[in-house]
């Protein structure tokens, strides 16, 4: 695939995950996606097990600030020491910092109060969009890109992406079962962080073919 398709796709998902968030945001603001939630909120707590509670804790836990910080920081040793690729861990950082001022900005605006129907733990701040859906698909989304490039094997291509999908979609479902999210909180961080992610892979991969481009012209 060469590089002016992989723009063209990076930049269009870009731009479908901010309609996206967009149309749910508007859904939000007029109140039109309640049932909605409800319908899903019911569903998911439906399957309700104190054995279940546990793990939906376990891993809304992993989603949150520390142990996010944690992975990150852990990441950020690997691409330098390991990898030795600078320019990689600028993109991990700009993906990540760039995904929590999205979500804390745009809870500032909304100001959507947090559900009240059934709550099995407890959460501060407002609800739209989600932190933990945005973090989520930030983090393991961007390590499944720069993991990715240096994986060779199908078969570890194939376990980054189901440990990545799983990781993403379960910590977001955690929030929902916990009571503490609406599930359009959660569509709409992964909206808004595959936005941020898409945009920052295309000026990335920009930049890596200037960089590669001027050393072919010495």
């Amino acid at each position: 695939m060469n590089l002016k398709k992989e723009l063209f796709i990076a930049f269009l998902i870009s731009f479908v995950s901010l309609l996206g968030f967009t149309i749910m945001a508007l859904l939000v603001s007029k109140h039109t996606i309640i049932t909605f939630d409800k319908i899903i909120i019911y569903y998911v707590q439906g399957f309700e097990a104190p054995w279940l509670t546990n793990i939906m804790k376990v891993f809304t836990f992993i989603g949150g600030t520390i142990p996010a910080a944690v992975i990150s920081l852990l990441s950020i040793l690997i691409l330098y020491k390991v990898f030795n690729h600078r320019s990689e861990l600028v993109l991990f950082i700009a993906v990540l910092l760039g995904a929590n001022i999205l979500f804390l900005t745009l809870k500032q605006l909304f100001h959507r109060a947090r559900p009240d129907l059934h709550r099995l733990a407890e959460a501060s701040n407002y609800s739209f969009p989600s932190g933990h859906a945005t973090m989520a698909f930030a983090l393991y989304g961007v390590l499944t890109f720069l993991l990715w490039r240096h994986i060779s094997t199908r078969l570890g291509r194939t376990i980054l992406i189901i440990f990545s999908v799983f990781m993403i979609v379960v910590i977001g479902i955690s929030r929902i079962y916990l009571g503490v999210h609406y599930p359009s909180d959660i569509i709409a961080g992964y909206f808004i962080s595959a936005f941020w992610l898409t945009f920052a892979i295309g000026f990335y991969q920009r930049y890596k073919e200037r960089q590669y481009q001027q050393k072919q012209a010495k």
